[in-house]
């Protein structure tokens, strides 16, 4: 066998011939290719002699201006006016004359223009095509694979819209402005190869900084199947690779619908591969705060529309770029407390280092009843965050806010920690004090 594969023609050297054979290249044509491919190498190879490592390798010219974990960035805000929420919300609501959508999809649309108009009641589907068309009227792209994104794996996305006469294919994302450049937004529904797909979207992320990238398990697109991706390369990009990345995993948890086959991720999966030290509080001062800069991912468990909103908008504002795991609900999305209103996207002023303004992320969102220092009648505060596996059809927070109302209960605060990496030792003490 060694000798027959010693004997045996290279690659190289049978392409060579396949060209040759053609006509169309000439022996000198092979030649001056062998000599430019051979000068490349030999250069490099004379240049790795003396090579010294830099951690600022990947600052190449699309990463200009992005910062590395020494240097402080600052916290950005996410909202985004209320007229300007208005105008894409109309514009991803809005079809074709003679277009003819599912029944279904129809009577959803038409739920979503009453949720603009009314600016109340959001949901988790519309709150995450407002931060697609938000980020998408900004000039930045928005891509997003996965197994059956283009209509949602629980039939809430639809981002692809079909007519039912016709077959002709409609993305209401392409006309968020006027003169919109198609090529803006994409959504593909992706071969069911977790880990070659997964991949894809990790390294077209690391090339192109300015676009949101999303990959979103499925049902039937398990997100442990690509588990190398994330043992190898995405928990550890910037720590062994040198190089940021700002790909969004969105895997749906939870054991409840289809049994443990198809829950797309384990939150302790995750949580196992956070580099955060658990023993040492880090230098929470706002102004000096590096948490997330030096961590290796984030890794949340939202439980608004709105925060949702602003989650993935905050992967964009930001003079750096890190990993996002989502864990992405099935019942929140049509749960009947799950809802914002318009006010909690809106832009209003901040203040440094707070997180109760709305226009942000919320890495902690306090008890709902609004306790304060001087009310001694709590006793008891319960940190939380949304639904956990595997517990079914159980919300965690909701749930429990629902039986402090039903048993009257004053005791008890009921905060919700939304970010679990890195995790938000700040508004927890401000809670506890």
């Amino acid at each position: 066998m060694y000798q027959a594969i010693k004997n045996h023609p290279s690659s190289l050297n049978l392409y060579e011939q396949k060209l040759l054979g053609t006509g169309e290249v000439s022996n000198e044509d092979v030649q001056k290719i062998h000599d430019k491919v051979n000068i490349f190498i030999d250069e490099d190879f004379a240049k790795s002699k003396d090579f010294v490592l830099s951690k600022r390798d990947w600052l190449s010219a699309s990463w200009t201006g992005f910062k590395p974990p020494e240097q402080i960035s600052r916290v950005f805000d996410t909202g985004v006016k209320q007229d300007g929420l208005k105008l894409v919300g109309r514009a991803i609501t809005r079809l074709p004359v003679n277009f003819k959508p599912h029944r279904a999809v129809e009577k959803l649309l038409k739920q979503r223009v009453a949720m603009i108009e009314t600016g109340e009641k959001i949901d988790w589907a519309f709150a995450e095509a407002l931060a697609f068309a938000t980020l998408l009227e900004e000039g930045n792209h928005v891509r997003l694979s996965g197994q059956d994104v283009e209509r949602g794996n629980f039939n809430q996305r639809h981002a692809i819209l079909h007519d039912q006469d016709t077959g002709a294919r409609y993305c209401t994302f392409d006309h968020v402005v006027m003169n919109q450049n198609e090529e803006l937004f994409t959504v593909s529904n992706s071969l069911l190869s977790e880990y070659a797909v997964f991949g894809f979207e990790m390294g077209y992320s690391m090339e192109n900084p300015n676009s949101l990238v999303l990959w979103e398990a499925q049902f039937g697109d398990l997100a442990n199947c690509a588990q190398v991706i994330c043992d190898q390369f995405l928990s550890c990009a910037e720590a062994r690779w040198l190089r940021q990345t700002g790909l969004v995993v969105l895997p749906p948890h939870g054991y409840d619908g289809q049994g443990p086959d198809h829950s797309g991720a384990h939150l302790e999966r995750f949580l196992q591969m956070c580099d955060d030290n658990p023993f040492v509080i880090p230098e929470m001062e706002p102004t000096l705060n590096r948490q997330i800069q030096e961590c290796n991912w984030q890794v949340v468990n939202v439980t608004t529309p709105a925060n949702y909103f602003h989650v993935l908008r905050r992967q964009i504002h930001r003079e750096f770029r890190k990993p996002l795991i989502v864990m992405a609900p099935k019942n929140l999305l049509w749960h009947k407390d799950c809802k914002s209103n318009i006010a909690e996207f809106d832009e209003v002023e901040g203040h440094p280092g707070s997180d109760n303004q709305g226009t942000r992320f919320k890495r902690l969102i306090e008890d709902c009843n609004n306790h304060n220092s001087t009310e001694e009648s709590v006793n008891r505060l319960i940190l939380c965050s949304g639904k956990h596996e595997p517990v079914e059809h159980v919300q965690v927070y909701y749930d429990l806010d629902d039986e402090r109302k039903n048993s009257g209960r004053t005791d008890v605060a009921i905060c919700r920690v939304e970010q679990l990496c890195p995790f938000p030792y700040d508004l927890v003490q401000r809670e506890l004090n």
